[in-house]
C-alpha cells in the first residue's frame, strides 16, 4: 500500500500519513499532523499541526481540522462542517495558549454544515445532523439536531435510527444488522 497525494496538495515535512490514505485536491496538511491508515481527505481540507486523526476517517470537502482536534477511528466529517479551537476569539487578542481540546470518538458522524464548538466530546457512534451546532458533549449513540444541538433519539453503529424511548429503559434491534441495543437511563450500549 501507499499514500495517494494529489499534485495540488501541500503536505508539510514531518506530517505522518498512514498507508492507504488519499489526500485530494488543494489539501494542506501541516507538519505536526498525524493521520492514520485508509483515510480520505477531500478537496480543500486543512489539517493543523496538533491534530490526531485515526484510521478509516472520511473528511469531506471544505473542512478545516484545527489544532487540538482529535478524530478517532471511523469518524465521518460531512462536507463543509466546522471545527473551532478558541471559545471566545478576538482578532486583536492572541489566544493560541487557550485552545480547547475537542474529541470525536470512534464511529461518530458529523453531518454536512454542522459546527462543533471547541472543548466538547462527541461520543462513539453518535450522529450529529446536518447544520447542527454542537456546544456541549454528545452521548455515545445519540442523535442530535438543531441550533443548539439537542438529542432527539438514538442511532445504531450502522447509522440507523433506533426505536427506543429518548429517556428510560428498553431494548431495540437495528433493522439492518439485527444488533441488539439496550437503553438504561441515559446510556445506550450494544448488547451483541
Amino acid at each position: 500500500m501507499s499514500v495517494t497525494i494529489h499534485p495540488s496538495a501541500i503536505v508539510d515535512a514531518g506530517a505522518k500519513i498512514g498507508d492507504g490514505t488519499k489526500v485530494w485536491h488543494f489539501v494542506h496538511v501541516c507538519s505536526g499532523a498525524q493521520i492514520g491508515e485508509n483515510c480520505t481527505l477531500g478537496q480543500n481540507v486543512f489539517v493543523g499541526n496538533r491534530v490526531e486523526i485515526g484510521n478509516n476517517v472520511r473528511i469531506q470537502n471544505n473542512v478545516s481540522v484545527y489544532d487540538n482536534v482529535m478524530l478517532e477511528d471511523d469518524v465521518f466529517c460531512g462536507p463543509s462542517m466546522v471545527f473551532t479551537n478558541v471559545y471566545n476569539p478576538r482578532s486583536a487578542v492572541s489566544r493560541k495558549e487557550e485552545y480547547r481540546e475537542t474529541i470525536i470518538e470512534r464511529g461518530a458522524t458529523l453531518g454536512a454544515n454542522s459546527t462543533v464548538v471547541c472543548g466538547v466530546r462527541v461520543g462513539r457512534h453518535a450522529f450529529v445532523g446536518a447544520g447542527a451546532v454542537v456546544n456541549r458533549d454528545v452521548l455515545p449513540y445519540a442523535l442530535v439536531v438543531g441550533v443548539p444541538a439537542k438529542q432527539v433519539g438514538w442511532m445504531s453503529e450502522y447509522g440507523e435510527r433506533l426505536a427506543l424511548p429518548l429517556n428510560g429503559e428498553g431494548e431495540c434491534v437495528c433493522p439492518h444488522t439485527q444488533a441488539v441495543y439496550r437503553l438504561s437511563g441515559n446510556s445506550l450500549e450494544r448488547v451483541n
